[in-house]
């Protein structure tokens, strides 16, 4: 259950980038995987504490920001090809475009909730371990707080425009991988649109629930 709480947590910092400022392309382009993951981090830790919305969980301005603020930092079609597995190369462009709309909204339904539960928590970014030429790399940060420190890691890749997000790590667990096992499942008993008809079940209900993680 601690574990649970934590990776929720965590990975709700990586769901709120979708509220950090983004830089002009030009500059973003010359940011370091570094520095762009400390940026964000004290962007979205800044607007946690001081947007009482935010803090609620409002899924409706969370939303609203998403595809302008957090898509320019986060490869997202590799996120969702990889959370999808093998079958996504067989699934045509519009499975793909459901797949990563559902996805996208069942993150951020699951873990906007979690925003409440960030107060004093900082952020610390390690010592990058990356040569000039690496296209991808892993940024390690710390997540201290009450209570033990959370070890969080970004998996990034190099594009045109800059850095682009693609995995997250908490405590030994990828966030891709987790869902894999889960979407695999239902996959295998139902292909592709059965996978999208459940994550738009899981959207619907939450939505009608007004959970939010």
């Amino acid at each position: 259950m601690i574990r649970r709480s934590l990776f929720r947590v965590a990975a709700s910092l990586f769901a709120a980038a979708a509220l950090a400022g983004a830089l002009p392309a030009a500059q973003a382009a010359d940011e370091a995987p570094d520095a762009m993951i400390k940026r964000l981090s004290d962007e979205v830790l800044t607007i946690i504490r001081t947007d009482k919305s935010v803090q609620a969980g409002d899924i409706n301005k969370i939303m609203a920001v998403v595809d302008s603020k957090i898509m320019p930092h986060v490869n997202f079609q590799r996120m969702t090809a990889s959370a999808v597995g093998p079958a996504w190369r067989q699934a045509t462009p519009e499975q793909r475009a459901r797949l990563q709309d559902e996805f996208k909204l069942l993150l951020v339904r699951t873990y906007s909730g979690a925003l409440s539960q960030v107060s004093d928590e900082s952020i610390s970014v390690k010592p990058l371990r990356a040569q000039p030429t690496d296209t991808e790399v892993v940024v390690r940060s710390e997540i201290r707080g009450r209570g033990d420190p959370i070890q969080l890691e970004y998996r990034l890749q190099k594009a045109a425009d800059g850095w682009k997000i693609y995995n997250l790590n908490v405590l030994g667990v990828w966030l891709v991988e987790t869902y894999r096992s889960q979407f695999a499942q239902e996959i295998n008993a139902k292909g592709v649109d059965g996978l999208i008809a459940s994550l738009a079940e899981r959207n619907r209900a939450n939505a009608a629930g007004g959970r939010k993680g």
